[in-house]
């Protein structure tokens, strides 16, 4: 099943998240095909303020783990987290 993992940042955070970005990014290579897509929200300064990754898993709790194993949640970015299931309806992807 997919999951959408919808992730805020905490107000001021743009240095920590440049900082983190390498070891994140390391994380979510690291999960291989469980990761369908993702990337950055942007304000309208074009800089990030929040994740959103859909991934397939196992159940919700398999799910919860990818989110709470990222780098970016062991450094304190985010002031919220969302880990919800996700239907994937429109445009699929041929590999999904």
């Amino acid at each position: 099943m997919l999951y959408a993992i919808i992730c805020k940042d905490k107000p001021d955070s743009l240095q920590l998240r440049l900082d983190t970005r390498p070891t994140h990014l390391a994380y979510i290579e690291s999960l291989g095909d469980a990761v369908k897509l993702g990337g950055p929200f942007l304000g309208e300064d074009q800089n990030p303020f929040g994740t959103l990754l859909i991934v397939e898993a196992e159940s919700l709790e398999k799910a919860q783990e990818i989110a709470d194993n990222d780098p970016y949640v062991a450094a304190g970015l985010f002031a919220s987290r969302e880990v919800t299931a996700w239907n994937w309806v429109l445009k699929k992807s041929a590999d999904a």
